[in-house]
Formats: structure tokens, C-alpha cells, sequence
């Protein structure tokens, strides 16, 4: 049946493969059930053995789990060929591994700093760049994990920001040199998802949680694993260049200049001037602890 107005048609994942980082939980596990429920051969991976071993074996022996850190290019295509040597290829590969610090820019370390640009923005181009020859092949889809905070930002997130801010150019950028050769690429952006990331953020930052709380509309607002899940499931059969998880965060997205501009900064500058300070004591607190408690030393996790 041909696709209706501002309708893409889908294509059908039942029979194709599937490569997810950051598989063991949170986003990257629920999209990888979805995926499979739908027909698809997932090939997850990620830095927790165990956890990644679980959910494979909840999948079904027809998929399989690869250990590798989105940031080590030989583990990454070690995975990628083992995905194309089980399956016989590999139709779409989704770039959803992701940290983020519990420090402003003045109290954190520069590791963390650094390990979050190495583990967002260059583990997503690390992870395009050995799947792509596959994905070429089979003239496949390339879904990349960004966030409304590419467009939106907060005190504490400076390098989150940064990081996700980098995905969605650098998509944008791919999308025009892999067209020609069939394959497509999407960013998605969610806002605030339940996984342990956010959760272990809140937990330890009281002062993030209660600025988060009062943000206007979709930038305040929690959605759930599950539904993010079925966004991305969506552009993986449809195949557009842009996933907003809950859909009104495209309008912030159009929006963005009034979002990040001066009388929206102005605003912001007010408030941080009072939260920031509430926000280091919190940080101090942590004693030296930098990342969540689910971020696996500060290695890549199955959050987005």
C-alpha cells in the first residue's frame, strides 16, 4: 500500500539485522526486544557482559551479544563482523551508547570532561565508521542517539550538551555523504527518559532534579523507556532523519534560537545564579564520584 500524505512508508524489520550499542539496559535493551518482537536479528552490544548476556538469552538464540567500548574502533568492528558473519549482513546499526558527568565545568575532573566527548560524540562516529561498509551493502539505516540537549541547555550538562550537540551535526553531515549510496541517517532526540542514567543523576544532584522539575513542557518532562522505545522502533521501519521523543520537542527543536538566545539566557542566567552554587554543594558531596552508579566505572552505558 503506498504511504498516505506526510507518510513514509515502512519498511518492514522482520529478517534484518539490527547492531545496538549500549544494549545492556535502559534504551538500548527495550529497543532490542521491540526490534526482535518485530522479526529483526539483534546483535547487542555493550560493556556489561552479564547484563548484555541476559537480555540476549530473554531474546532468543537466534541473536547475540558482543562485549566492546564504543570508543576501542578494533573491538567495534570486531563486533560488526561478527554481527555480518552470524546474520549475513547488517541492515541498521543504532549508535545509542552514552555517560553523562555529575559535575559542572569548574568541579569536575578533566577526564570526565574528556570521557564524555570520547564516549558520546566520537563513540557514535566510531560506531558509524565500522558499521557503515555493511551497512552500505545492504543500503541500510543509520540511527544515532542525540538529545534535546542538542538544542537546549542547563547547568551540569555542559559536556552533555557538547556531546549531543556533535551527534546531530555530525548526522547531518553523513546523511549528505552516504546518500548516494542508498543509506539514510537519523538523530533522535529524546527530552528526560526513565532509565538509570537520569535516575542515578537525580539521585545524586537533588538541585538537577528540582531545576529539571520546572522546566516549561516537554523539557521538564519524564516519558517512559518503553515509549521512547517504540519512537526509534518507528524510524527504523520509516527511516526519517529525525526521531523527538515526546514528539513537541521537535517544536523546541524549530524553536531552538528563542530556546538558547539572549532573552532565554538572560532568564536562565537568573536562576543559575542561585542554583549553580545549590548545584557545586550537591557535587561536593559526591566526595569525588563523577558518574552515576550504573555507568559501569564511567564506561559506556545503555543510556541515551
Amino acid at each position: 500500500m503506498a504511504a498516505g500524505p506526510g507518510k513514509r512508508k515502512r519498511i518492514p524489520l522482520a529478517g534484518r539485522s539490527v547492531l545496538i550499542t549500549g544494549a545492556a539496559r535502559g534504551i538500548g535493551a527495550a529497543l532490542a526486544r521491540k526490534a526482535a518482537a518485530r522479526g529483526a536479528r539483534v546483535a547487542l552490544v555493550g560493556l556489561e557482559p552479564q547484563e548484555l548476556a541476559r537480555v540476549a538469552d530473554e531474546l532468543g538464540p537466534e541473536h547475540l551479544w558482543v562485549e566492546a567500548d564504543v570508543t576501542d574502533p578494533e573491538a567495534l568492528k570486531a563486533a560488526v563482523q561478527r554481527t555480518v558473519d552470524t546474520f549475513g549482513g547488517l541492515d541498521i546499526v543504532v549508535a545509542n551508547a552514552g555517560i553523562a558527568p555529575l559535575t559542572t565545568v569548574m568541579t569536575s575532573s578533566a577526564h570526565a570532561l574528556a570521557r564524555t566527548i570520547e564516549v558520546n560524540l566520537i563513540g557514535t562516529m566510531l560506531t558509524a565508521h565500522a558499521a557503515l561498509p555493511a551497512i552500505a551493502e545492504r543500503r541500510g539505516h543509520v540511527l544515532l542517539i542525540s538529545s534535546a540537549a542538542a538544542f537546549t541547555v542547563l547547568p551540569g550538562m555542559s559536556a552533555y550538551c557538547a556531546s549531543k550537540a556533535g551527534v546531530e551535526r555530525f548526522g547531518d553531515a553523513l546523511r549528505l555523504e552516504v546518500a548516494h549510496r542508498g543509506v539514510t541517517v537519523a538523530s533522535a532526540h529524546p527530552t528526560w527518559i526513565d532509565t538509570d542514567m537520569v535516575r542515578d543523576t537525580e539521585e545524586a544532584l537533588p538541585t538537577f532534579k528540582e531545576t529539571r522539575k520546572q522546566l516549561p513542557g516537554p523539557l521538564g518532562a519524564f516519558t517512559s523507556v518503553e515509549a521512547c522505545a517504540e519512537a526509534l522502533l518507528r524510524n527504523m521501519e520509516t527511516r526519517g532523519r529525525r526521531v523527538f521523543v515526546p514528539r513537541s520537542v521537535g517544536t523546541v527543536a524549530a524553536l531552538r534560537q528563542l530556546v538558547t538566545g539572549v532573552l532565554a539566557e538572560k532568564v536562565a542566567m537568573a536562576v543559575s545564579a542561585k542554583r549553580v552554587p545549590q548545584l557545586e554543594r550537591d557535587i561536593e558531596a559526591l566526595k569525588g564520584r563523577e558518574f552515576g552508579r550504573n555507568s559501569v566505572g564511567d564506561r559506556s552505558t545503555g543510556a541515551a
